[in-house]
């Protein structure tokens, strides 16, 4: 099966006070940890949504090695601006579901203010979506966390999100695997600068 992943960074982190994605996490930025998450996905692609204009993340994005052209296909690792960021959540995931291959078969959906997701979950998640499943998410404690996998039949729904609720919608009406999985970091995000030392 032919994965992409996208890296969700394009909100503007006004509960943080602004800069969210380039606060200092255990010595590296924020950001910086989800897209290692993202690479060590079984993915082809990933691709960082960012809201237009926002050089320092990008330049953080581009400094990482992943960004040279190194496969057949290009650079494992790329920037996408989100034309429409500011409208929420939605919006980025639109933009990010709108620049997948043709031939993906199904799109892994990370957050970029969750720093400690594990990088051998992504591998549990492919594995869950077969038949009837279109949707795959991990579990920890009874809780649903990220990040979720979609199948290419999910598409078109995301491709039609608004506003700032991102996929709960869709999630809700289709047929979800829930992955269990011992791991916090699959709930754990970053909304204050507080956050930053639990």
């Amino acid at each position: 099966m032919r994965l992409e992943a996208i890296v969700l960074a394009a909100g503007a982190g006004t509960r943080f006070g602004g800069g969210k994605l380039l606060a200092d996490y255990r010595g590296r930025p924020l950001l910086d940890h989800a897209l290692d998450a993202a690479l060590a996905a079984p993915v082809d692609r990933v691709t960082a949504v960012i809201r237009p204009g926002d050089a320092a993340v990008a330049a953080l994005v581009a400094a990482r090695p992943e960004t040279r052209a190194s496969a057949p296909f290009g650079a494992p690792l790329r920037t996408l601006a989100a034309p429409d960021a500011a409208e929420g959540l939605g919006a980025s995931l639109r933009a990010g579901i709108a620049a997948l291959d043709p031939a993906t078969e199904g799109a892994l959906v990370f957050l970029g203010d969750m720093p400690d997701v594990p990088h051998d979950l992504a591998g549990d998640l492919a594995a869950a979506l077969s038949g009837g499943v279109e949707i795959a998410a991990p579990i920890h404690a009874g809780r649903r966390g990220h990040p979720v996998l979609f199948a290419r039949a999910c598409f078109s729904a995301l491709m039609a999100l608004t506003g700032d609720r991102g996929a709960q919608g869709l999630m809700a009406a289709r047929a979800v695997a829930l992955v269990e999985t011992d791991a916090p970091g699959v709930l754990f995000d970053v909304d204050r600068r507080e956050d930053l030392a639990r």
